[in-house]
């Protein structure tokens, strides 16, 4: 009995892991259709931020909520009006731009930082059932996705500011001839998607030490996520995290992790190919 809530805590940590990892990619691809390849990279930020600002002398969860999110979000508006503004509707053009933007800030964090590994102890321990021995810390980031999800979907949802977002990407022109200023929404899209991404360095920094080429392990799992999402950013990406997270996580149980990742990918390509446009594409259409 011990061992099965274990594996259950275990599977509600990686899920959270998994869906702070995905939902800057879902908001910036989801909304604003732009292949952000430097996702990982903005996670990779977002940790250093928080390692140093601890270092620094400032509160770990200051650190990790605040300066970590923010100061990606800088990075995201001199990314959006200096480049990506430039290529929007234009997909392939993103990607590259994106990916040459990966390769920059690799090189230059590795430059600044050094190619090691710095990072900072978790802000809680750990706690006990029965035998087995866990780190409270995991449930902490589930419980902070929980709360991140819950207020992108509300926003989306019930405010106008949700409501002038979605119709900005559903239909440009017609937002535009409503007195909607489009390359504002985009603006504050791309920075509120790169915050997000910020949010989940800090708060991974703890667990996983930062490194500047540690981005390559997150965006793929991440765009995995998202497009199995399918269209409804907040919704979609919640769902996939889901399924998907509990498969890598008892597939990792019961194997390995290399094998986990497999079944992740495996399980990511089977939904694909049952729907198409992604589980909200058929199943929760319409769902922000």
């Amino acid at each position: 009995m011990d061992y099965l809530l274990v594996v259950l805590l275990q599977i509600a940590g990686a899920v959270g892991n998994l869906a702070l990892v995905s939902v800057g990619l879902a908001v910036i691809f989801g909304m604003m259709r732009v292949i952000n390849l430097a996702h990982g990279e903005f996670i990779m930020l977002g940790g250093f931020a928080a390692i140093f600002s601890v270092q620094a002398g400032i509160n770990i969860w200051l650190a990790m909520l605040v300066i970590a999110p923010l100061s990606v979000a800088v990075l995201g508006v001199l990314v959006e009006r200096l480049v990506m503004r430039r290529l929007y509707g234009r997909m392939v053009d993103t990607m590259l731009a994106s990916w040459g933007l990966s390769l920059l800030l690799i090189g230059l964090a590795t430059t600044f930082f050094g190619n090691r590994v710095v990072g900072v102890a978790a802000p809680v321990g750990s706690f006990r059932i029965g035998e087995y021995s866990l780190g409270a810390y995991d449930f902490v980031l589930a419980g902070i996705a929980l709360v991140v999800f819950a207020a992108g979907y509300a926003i989306l949802r019930f405010t106008r500011v949700g409501l002038v977002a979605r119709a900005t990407m559903q239909n440009r022109e017609m937002a535009s001839s409503l007195g909607i200023e489009p390359s504002r929404v985009y603006a504050v899209t791309f920075a509120i998607g790169s915050a997000l991404s910020g949010l989940a360095g800090g708060l991974l920094a703890p667990i996983s030490g930062v490194l500047p080429t540690m981005g390559v392990a997150y965006v793929a799992k991440a765009f995995i996520t998202v497009i199995t999402g399918g269209a409804s950013v907040i919704t979609g990406t919640a769902l996939s995290s889901t399924l998907l997270g509990s498969i890598n996580t008892v597939s990792t149980f019961i194997t390995t992790p290399v094998l986990g990742d497999v079944a992740l990918l495996l399980a990511a390509t089977i939904f694909l190919r049952l729907l198409p446009t992604g589980i909200t594409g058929r199943i929760f259409k319409g769902a922000p």
